[in-house]
């Protein structure tokens, strides 16, 4: 997705030097020229997929064709998201997936290039004295670095650390997966009503308990999150979902 091409970086500091521009340019779309961003990523659009290149730039463009491509690519989709979300809460998630993308990046070039044990060691400690582009869109950098523990205490609830600006009543506000055990002591009829009853809005399919499910908050259908593009992790920062049909009818009314 580049314009221009940029040399590979071979050593740990020239990794390092490309993770920083690369992340240098992602922080800018997510902070000041975060309107300009938000503007790209309509969600009327196929998947779009935020870049950072080395010379601090960003970009939104559609993934690239080649298969499998040059350098691991971005989240795809960011844009399908945008309008059923806080604007907050959806800056964070993108800034979640940059900081997953940069990751990726910066230790495929160390595999590429044969970097030992010292060397991706190096790298990765380089890389972790910088705050996360998370950090620095949801103001928590300070923070995270005076008490690198009040992240770690939660992580295994839904409402993890890094949520912790959500408040308990909002990371409770989407409706997911249906819990067709709760009725267990209804017996087998009340199983197989909650069975035959729950559908996907989407694609017509029952509700399969190996499956995510997430709940519309407007029309109150069920939805698989694979038909409507909403993973779990995604699902934890959204406050009030809309499915694709009841935002895109109130787009056309505003």
């Amino acid at each position: 997705m580049e314009a221009t091409p940029h040399p590979l970086p071979r050593s740990v500091d020239e990794v390092f030097s490309d993770f920083k521009g690369r992340r240098a340019g992602l922080i800018k779309a997510l902070t000041a020229d975060v309107q300009k961003f938000y503007q790209r990523c309509d969600p009327e659009k196929e998947n779009l997929c935020l870049y950072g290149f080395p010379n601090e730039t960003w970009e939104v463009n559609l993934p690239v064709e080649e298969v499998p491509p040059e350098l691991p690519e971005p989240a795809l989709g960011i844009n399908f998201a945008r309008d059923g979300m806080q604007e907050k809460d959806w800056l964070s998630l993108v800034a979640v997936h940059s900081d997953s993308w940069l990751l990726s990046v910066a230790f495929y070039f160390g595999a590429r290039f044969g970097f030992g044990k010292n060397e991706r060691k190096r790298l990765f400690q380089m890389i972790n004295d910088l705050p996360t582009i998370f950090e620095v869109v949801t103001g928590n950098a300070k923070q995270s670095k005076d008490q690198p523990a009040a992240h770690n205490n939660g992580s295994k609830s839904k409402s993890s650390g890094k949520l912790s600006h959500l408040s308990e009543s909002q990371a409770k506000g989407v409706k997911m997966s249906p819990p067709p055990k709760e009725e267990d002591e209804s017996g087998e009829e009340d199983e197989e009503d909650d069975e035959q009853g729950a559908t996907c809005g989407a694609c017509g399919d029952n509700y399969g308990t190996d499956e995510f499910w997430i709940c519309c908050d407007v029309c109150e259908r069920w939805f698989h999150g694979k038909c409507v593009k909403i993973t779990p992790a995604k699902a934890e920062h959204i406050k009030q979902y809309k499915c694709p049909s009841c935002s895109s009818k109130r787009s056309r009314v505003n």
